[in-house]
């Protein structure tokens, strides 16, 4: 499960997500309003409202398009989530059964964590440190920060 989660406002902009995604080399991110979990938005969020809108225009264009659109249009919602008790092989069915890259691990109402597709192919390949029976660490942040767990 990542060590830092980095999370975003519904009401934050798709320019933002992209510049984080870019600059912190991540693909999930947890969308948050009043510091509660709302959504995920992905790289392939982006991509699919980016294609879906500007095939025709320049990278000038789509940063204006980017800038203006609110996160929470594009976002996955609700999310699927799973609790800090499940193990490994738990999180791995979870979302092979509902195809996606991510699950954002939830306790009660607070965000704990993040299990990505990364993370579970490490743990499944015996990568050293990535064996934990459970997924339970623990982060507390508020929104737009970055969030160690541990």
């Amino acid at each position: 499960m990542a060590e830092k989660i980095v999370t975003i406002s519904a009401d934050d902009r798709l320019s933002t997500v992209e510049d984080i995604m870019t600059l912190g080399r991540v693909r999930h991110m947890p969308v948050v309003r009043g510091g509660r979990l709302v959504g995920v938005v992905s790289e392939r969020d982006l991509l699919r409202a980016s294609l879906s809108n500007l095939n025709d225009f320049g990278n000038d264009q789509r940063r204006a398009f980017l800038q203006a659109v609110e996160i929470r249009r594009v976002m996955s919602a609700p999310p699927v989530t799973i609790h800090p008790d499940a193990t490994p092989e738990e999180a791995a069915l979870v979302m092979a059964e509902k195809k996606i890259g991510c699950l954002p691990v939830v306790d009660g109402d607070d965000l704990v964590g993040l299990v990505t597709e990364t993370d579970l192919l490490r743990y499944f390949a015996g990568v050293p440190g990535s064996r934990p029976r459970r997924l339970s660490t623990r982060a507390r942040s508020s929104t737009g920060s970055t969030r160690s767990a541990g």
